[in-house]
């Protein structure tokens, strides 16, 4: 019921005009900070394309750019995971239709300290390891150090999702601390040897390592063959099918075309396209 919901709302949508609440000179977009750089690179090249073209963009999480979407706050919300029937359902009685576009895959990658010896965890430890259960490296093969387990903040698409795939929805630790970006947790990661957390593929550069999950390291072949199973599809959702030839419309299949394969590449994550 839940599945055939959101079909049949995303089809209403493609029937529906976004036009009558987006304003031609400015795109508002607002969600995942995980969508954040591609959308920010995005921006960039349409500075040069359509130089009257306005843009403002806000990194709150996935979920608050669902709520800005059907507040009217924003044209487009970048999400990194997909939205939720009861979004859906507050969207319909805001009388909003939400259409998704699907721009791109990811990894959520487990990342440690690159002093740190360990470079595999199974799901289980994972899940003991953020629901509390081992807190010591030495419980799962490393160095005797206190673990540091940093989750992204509730509202946030990669918390869901690491929490779905990762934790099957179990109650988190009581010690463990939030962050409310990728680039946070990269940061406490980078500096702090005995701490553990999870980002976007694109997110993983020098700084951090990368642990392998069920014997698998996330990298761009693992994740699109599937065989990573932490990963996930990233979205943008507008009110509505846009107008075909309209700014709104352009930006948005704008992953479609080869700069905008370029730029997710470059930016770390996985086209959807093959040029």
């Amino acid at each position: 019921m839940k599945k055939l919901l959101i079909l049949s709302l995303c089809v209403w949508g493609f029937c529906c005009s976004a036009t009558s609440l987006f304003a031609q000179g400015e795109i508002r977009i607002d969600g995942s900070t995980t969508v954040g750089p591609i959308v920010d690179a995005f921006v960039e090249a349409f500075k040069t394309k359509m130089p009257d073209l306005k843009f403002s963009v806000k990194k709150t999480g996935s979920g608050d750019g669902a709520t800005a979407l059907i507040e009217g706050r924003c044209e487009i919300a970048t999400m990194s995971r997909f939205m939720k029937s009861d979004e859906y359902s507050k969207a319909v009685a805001a009388s909003k239709m939400p259409v998704p576009f699907t721009i791109c895959m990811d990894g959520v990658c487990l990342i440690v300290h690159p002093s740190n010896p360990v470079r595999n965890l199974t799901k289980d430890q994972v899940k003991k390891i953020y629901t509390g259960t081992v807190t010591n490296w030495k419980e799962v093969g490393g160095s005797d150090m206190p673990i540091i387990a940093l989750s992204r903040e509730t509202s946030s698409g990669t918390y869901e999702v690491f929490n779905e795939l990762a934790l099957d929805k179990e109650k988190l630790g009581t010690k463990v601390e939030f962050a409310n970006s990728n680039p946070a947790i990269f940061t406490r990661i980078s500096t702090t040897q005995g701490a553990i957390g999870y980002v976007g593929l694109g997110f993983v550069s020098q700084g951090v390592q990368a642990v392998r999950y069920e014997n698998v390291m996330p990298t761009k072949e693992t994740i699109s063959n599937g065989t990573y199973k932490i990963s996930r599809p990233l979205y943008l959702f507008t009110n509505g099918y846009p107008e075909l030839g309209s700014p709104l419309m352009t930006f948005c299949n704008f992953f479609l075309t080869e700069e905008g394969h370029e730029i997710i590449n470059a930016k770390g994550f996985i086209p959807l396209t093959n040029y």
